[in-house]
């Protein structure tokens, strides 16, 4: 490994061999770092904070730091980071609180730009990006493949759909569907998100259903009971509709329209 000679690492921190921590960076006590990580200058790690592999993370980031929660009381709760992840400078990921399952969990292959921040006990997929000062208030569910704008804010306990967009600066406090955009302040819908659909290899008949099932949903004038059943009885071997009818019948905050 090559650790800096300004750098402190704690002596009982778990440091793969390969990892590179630069000057000033400060890595505490509980902390596990995998292969291949890229730890630039003037980080702090702390906490029960584990890394996984080929991670970057640049300067002036703090992951693993307290919850900003004020019945936290130093207990031994945990953020989990997958692999391949890119975290730029001064994003902010905090450790979970007590009230949930003590585990702020993020998987792999996301893009954190500058200045985002992801607060406790959220929950992220995979190939998620979130672009400069996108904020994540506390026991969030983001979805893979979705994208959130920058200065974007999402409420907390709310969830934010697989492969839904978020324009910049909207503010959104309730769940977002999955293949939708979003945007605005509060965020309402603007039908479904067709460029990143076609990117992320959605066939075009896939996106021919989910058009056909947003209008049943959203503008058909039924109620969303009724929607449902039609959405469910129609279009039964479509993968995509049903996860969106799904989604939406676990919401418990209700859902962007």
């Amino acid at each position: 490994m090559t650790i800096h000679t300004t750098a402190l690492v704690h002596p009982r921190a778990v440091i793969a061999e390969d990892v590179e921590i630069g000057a000033y960076t400060v890595v505490g006590e509980h902390v596990k770092i995998g292969k291949g990580c890229r730890i630039a200058s003037h980080v702090l790690i702390e906490g029960w904070t584990t890394i996984g592999e080929r991670n970057q993370i640049l300067s002036f980031s703090s992951i693993g730091t307290p919850p900003q929660d004020i019945g936290y009381k130093n207990e031994p709760t945990e953020l989990i980071i997958g692999n391949d992840n890119v975290i730029r400078e001064c994003t902010t990921i905090h450790r979970a609180t007590t009230k949930a399952d003590k585990k702020t969990e993020i998987g792999n292959n996301n893009f954190f730009m500058a200045y985002s921040h992801v607060a406790h006990d959220c929950k992220l997929g995979n190939h998620i990006i979130m672009a400069n000062s996108a904020m994540l208030a506390g026991h969030i569910e983001v979805g893979d493949y979705a994208i959130l704008g920058g200065i974007v804010a999402v409420h907390q306990f709310a969830r934010i759909g697989a492969y839904a967009l978020i324009g910049g600066q909207s503010a959104v406090s309730q769940d977002v569907p999955p293949y939708v955009s979003a945007a605005g302040n509060r965020a309402k819908l603007y039908g479904l998100n067709l460029i990143g659909l076609k990117r992320r290899g959605f066939s075009d008949e896939a996106i021919a259903v989910l058009k056909k099932v947003y209008k049943i949903i959203f503008r058909s004038g039924l109620t969303q009971e009724e929607a449902f059943e039609k959405v469910q009885s129609e279009y039964a071997s479509s993968p995509e509709a049903l996860h969106l009818v799904d989604f939406m019948k676990n919401s418990k905050r209700g859902i962007t329209r």
